[in-house]
């Protein structure tokens, strides 16, 4: 994989898939390594992914001061792999708690993004969290599901904070449309790629500053494309809905039957959403 280094002197590691205009893919978790976005959907036959190990995570370097895990600390380490690749612009994809990250970086370099297209992405550098109450709304959908009963039992332990292990990965099938072998493998593979410690500085105090960053937005000229899953309860659609009525220029697009990882539940709409949304052309809602 090939590597730059961020300023600090971490080495950080990125792939390379697909062809054609480079979009810049950032990984949630928080702390995830980028190999479970795959190829996002068979968006990579239409766009040059760069998909970013985050520090500490996947073929990346661990960094010498784990304070550097705050996620307003690592958006020197997006300008330092736009500066790498020689892009005056660059169009941006931020998955879940990466949209934290790609958001920061719009609020310190405005100039640098020409397009931002946030999936399933949190916007706590916004003000907008999502909560318990948001998360028994959308798990209410799936009732008929033949795994709800243990599912929801197990989710109730973990909002009691009396969870196990093993009520976090029986709570999986509430972040999938569908709860079939690939989703299976998809969440088996979470904890092997994920940084815990990273994780819990991410959102640390300090993070965040919402009002700094909307008004730094405000009147910002990218493009920005909003893209939640029907079933997802982070965000909900109409929490989604509200991230994007803070930007001068979005579009919402809701996908049907799609939850946390829409690229898995439906690869040719997904892909089909967000190659025009790059392209200019406006993104149908389906909600």
């Amino acid at each position: 994989m090939p590597t730059f280094t961020a300023p600090d002197g971490t080495q950080l590691a990125y792939r390379l898939m697909g062809e054609g205009e480079p979009l810049l893919c950032v990984p949630g978790g928080p702390m995830r390594a980028s190999a479970y976005l795959g190829d996002l959907g068979g968006l990579a036959r239409q766009r040059r992914l760069i998909m970013l190990d985050l520090r500490g995570t996947g073929d990346s370097a661990v960094p010498a001061d784990p304070a550097s895990y705050r996620c307003d600390r690592q958006v020197a380490d997006l300008e330092a792999l736009r500066e790498h690749l020689g892009l005056d612009r660059v169009d941006v994809l931020a998955h879940s708690a990466g949209g934290d990250l790609a958001l920061l970086y719009a609020a310190r370099h405005p100039g640098r993004i020409r397009t931002l297209t946030l999936i399933a992405a949190r916007a706590r550098a916004l003000g907008v969290d999502f909560t318990e109450e948001h998360r028994r709304e959308a798990a209410a959908l799936r009732t008929a599901a033949p795994w709800f009963p243990a599912a929801h039992a197990a989710y109730e332990r973990v909002w009691a904070g009396s969870e196990s292990d093993a009520d976090w990965d029986a709570i999986a099938p509430f972040f999938y449309g569908r709860w079939d072998a690939a989703a299976q493998a998809h969440a088996a593979s979470d904890v092997a790629q994920s940084n815990a410690e990273a994780a819990d500085h991410y959102a640390s105090a300090g993070a965040f500053d919402p009002a700094a960053a909307r008004a730094a937005l405000a009147d910002w000229d990218a493009r920005v494309l909003i893209l939640a899953g029907e079933v997802d309860s982070g965000p909900l659609p109409r929490v989604a809905a509200g991230i994007a009525e803070l930007f001068p220029d979005a579009e919402l697009t809701v996908q049907p039957g799609a939850g946390h990882f829409p690229w898995l539940d439906d690869a040719p709409r997904f892909r089909q959403s967000v190659a025009a949304f790059l392209t200019g052309e406006r993104v149908a809602s389906a909600g």
